[in-house]
């Protein structure tokens, strides 16, 4: 039996979750899987209940479960707490504690969603991108970071951006592994002529493609170019390798480029422990979307499929993962939409029923 701790969070967080959970409890009663959950709190309904955003029980948890299931954290209603306890801080914080430093977030269109995207069909149909995002180093954890009031009374801010060939090395690993089983071409971004630290990365992917990885086709782009790639001709990508905050900005940008934040998962993994088993933090990309919470207007198929993720990643259950994106697929071909995907002539539902969509969908494939 598998252990999952699930993290509902924040703002549609529970709503998008009790509809996985309507998943697993199935796939648990048809014996196709064999999953234990237990619940905690992270981000703000943490603070609101603990002051902190991710207590050292929850992480503890996190660290003895098999993979975690999180929604989404943050929203304005602690956007005045300090910065160190802001609901973000917790989810930066479980992240360095499980040691997951490789963040998958694939951009695939669905063949029934290819005139979803405000792009032309023509550009996004059968878009498959892997954009592999370094997740525990860069800018978003260097030190010194800090703010500070000058002599003449103005405030100065400052953050660093640091990598270390060990980070680099590891994450590019990560990339050049998940290519050799799709295209085997990665495109490592950087921005080489301004920044040094991703000269480093720059000159660091080159060296462990060429030393371990010659039959990958390894290219190189500056960041500022590729925003603009992705949207002129995104399906010129295969694997993308990237920063973690460059990943964190162009994976939202190739999130659009599908139609919808609303159906992308992720997957933030870390090294394969003693028994070959690889830990990790799965999540969609969308935010916790405060503004329609507790509406029943959230895509939850962006977090199921998250868990189809977890199945194929953590647990290396492909079948299985498989016959969950499978369900999701009848589902858009029957014309089942939630509001973020809603095309003309389809049918709208809300986030339970597209939640009961999916198991009538599953209960026809197992």
């Amino acid at each position: 039996m598998k252990k999952v701790l699930i993290l509902g969070g924040d703002g549609i967080g529970s709503e998008i979750m009790r509809e996985t959970k309507k998943v697993i409890d199935f796939l648990n009663q048809q014996k196709i899987i064999n999953i234990e959950t237990e619940e905690s709190l992270i981000g703000g309904v943490s603070i609101d209940a603990h002051g902190k955003p991710l207590t050292e029980e929850t992480l503890k948890m996190a660290k003895n479960a098999d993979a975690v299931l999180l929604g989404a954290v943050g929203g304005p209603k602690w956007d005045n707490v300090g910065q160190d306890i802001r609901p973000e801080a917790g989810l930066l914080a479980i992240r360095k504690g499980m040691g997951v430093y490789a963040n998958l977030r694939p951009a695939t269109v669905f063949p029934e969603l290819s005139d979803a995207s405000t792009l032309k069909e023509e550009v996004v149909s059968g878009l498959d991108i892997m954009i592999v995002r370094e997740l525990l180093g860069g800018i978003y954890f260097g030190e010194p970071r800090g703010i500070e009031t000058l002599p003449n009374g103005e405030k100065k801010a400052w953050n660093t951006l640091v990598y270390s060939t060990h980070e680099i090395e590891r994450i590019a690993k990560s990339a050049f592994d998940i290519a050799m089983v799709r295209g085997k071409k990665v495109c490592s971004l950087d921005k080489s002529n301004v920044l040094i630290s991703t000269k480093l990365w720059k000159d660091t992917v080159t060296e462990y493609r060429n030393k371990y990885y010659p039959e990958v086709e390894l290219s190189h782009m500056y960041v500022d170019n590729a925003s603009m790639q992705l949207v002129r001709n995104p399906k010129q990508f295969d694997v993308i390798l990237t920063t973690n905050m460059f990943g964190d900005i162009l994976s939202d940008c190739a999130a659009m480029v599908t139609g919808s934040l609303g159906m992308l998962p992720s997957a933030s993994l870390g090294e394969k422990d003693e028994n070959g088993v690889v830990k990790g933090l799965f999540e969609p990309v969308h935010g916790s979307a405060p503004d329609i919470a507790g509406k029943d207007l959230a895509n939850p198929l962006a977090t199921i499929l998250s868990f189809a993720m977890m199945l194929k990643y953590s647990f290396n259950q492909s079948k299985e993962s498989d016959i969950i994106v499978d369900a999701i697929r009848n589902v858009l071909k029957s014309g089942i939409r939630t509001k973020d995907i809603m095309q003309k002539g389809k049918i709208e539902v809300g986030t339970k029923a597209m939640g009961d969509e999916v198991i009538l969908a599953l209960q026809n494939l197992v």
